[in-house]
């Protein structure tokens, strides 16, 4: 794997210039809003790599693991010249043999993203997100202030755990994906459960998300998702309105319809896709790949607010060739916020108490509730229940 390049800039937003949305469709609660691209990427292709009902580890580094869901994992395939890849098979699996039905396979990957070839890379998509904010300060205290339970000092924030739920498990969401029109041009999709976007998903190429269309229903969601699609009634569809008075001839209508879609596209960039597109995100690039990097990227983590995890492949001019997101749910946001916000203090509980506008008791209640009570010495969080209930 290559060493990234510090000096290289990383952008800060999300930038989806090349990418067009187009009406949505809605099945039930579920909303999804195609992206087009007018020009394909062709110098870089992904396929599938399906792993049925497996569980799996991830070993990122010496003495450390990542036990996870891993229905499947993306190859992408590019060349160095700019000519077309091909993308790079269909499916397999690793003995040649499928499990048996009662049963889970077990698979080891020895990293979230892994060389196949020199110009073929096997990552986890969602994964590759998700264990950047299990890893968020997973060190622990930088500083051994007194509060800390030793097994913060020694453990950090060992063992971390969060809880998704696979795409199949979120109502309507099978079905959506097996009535939804795909257009000819289609490179991606946003999908929305009760009008609350549940992910991005992009690829280089039309011919590549026809055969990764299928996946979405393997992906992992959040808690949030899953409740409004078990609990929320349909949404309305957003159906156009052309003035019958205004139209003459067939130029007419093909001009009022192209004016309903831009629209409808302004709608959806300036409204309903502004928790994702307008927040700031922290970069960290994960692998070079020719002209193209694969990075990924954490908010900024504001309480009550929209916050997406993600992964995305850019090219060299910082375009989105591939981009795949999560949306946390409001406990997950509370505890990447205090995680944070300790170590912009070095974990120093008066001044991070200071910084948050509370007392320290009620920080150190804020980190029980969030589940992070291990983190502090027994006694020292007896003391702050007692002060909480006085």
């Amino acid at each position: 794997m290559t060493t990234p390049d510090p000096t290289t800039p990383d952008p800060t937003t999300l930038d989806l210039t090349g990418l067009a949305t187009r009406p949505a469709q809605v099945w039930g609660a579920v909303r999804l809003v195609p992206l087009v691209r007018d020009e394909p990427l062709h110098d870089l292709r992904l396929r599938p790599e399906l792993h049925g009902d497996a569980a799996g580890q991830v070993e990122p580094g010496p003495r450390r693991a990542h036990l996870s869901y891993v229905p499947h994992g993306f190859v992408a395939t590019w060349t160095g010249d700019g000519t077309p890849a091909a993308a790079f098979g269909t499916q397999f699996s690793a003995d040649g043999h499928s499990a048996p039905a009662a049963t889970m396979g077990l698979r080891f990957h020895r990293r979230m993203a892994r060389r196949q070839a020199k110009d073929r890379l096997r990552f986890l998509p969602v994964h590759l997100a998700l264990e950047g904010y299990l890893a968020l300060h997973f060190g622990g205290p930088a500083i051994a202030w007194e509060e800390w339970s030793q097994r913060a000092i020694r453990q950090g924030l060992s063992p971390r755990a969060e809880e998704a739920h696979a795409g199949a498990e979120v109502r309507g969401l099978a079905d959506a994906l097996r009535i939804f029109e795909i257009h000819p041009d289609q490179c991606g999709v946003l999908l929305y459960v009760a009008d609350a976007l549940a992910a991005a998903f992009a690829v280089p190429h039309p011919d590549d998300y026809r055969a990764l269309h299928p996946t979405l229903l393997q992906d992992l969601y959040g808690e949030l998702i899953h409740h409004y699609a078990t609990l929320m009634p349909p949404v309305p569809d957003f159906r156009a309105r052309i003035p019958e008075t205004q139209i003459r001839s067939l130029a007419h209508l093909r001009t009022a319809v192209a004016e309903q879609e831009r629209a409808w596209a302004h709608f959806h960039d300036t409204t309903m896709a502004t928790g994702l597109l307008e927040q700031a995100y922290t970069w960290r690039t994960v692998c070079r790949m020719g002209r193209f990097r694969l990075s990924r990227f954490l908010p900024r983590f504001r309480p009550k607010q929209e916050n997406h995890i993600g992964e995305a492949i850019t090219d060299d001019r910082g375009r989105i060739a591939f981009l795949k997101t999560f949306r946390l749910s409001e406990s997950q946001v509370r505890r990447g916020h205090l995680l944070s916000r300790l170590a912009d203090n070095d974990w120093h509980l008066a001044a991070t108490a200071a910084d948050l506008g509370i007392d320290t008791a009620r920080l150190g209640l804020r980190l029980e509730t969030a589940g992070f009570g291990y983190l502090l010495r027994q006694d020292v969080l007896d003391g702050y229940r007692r002060q909480g209930r006085s």
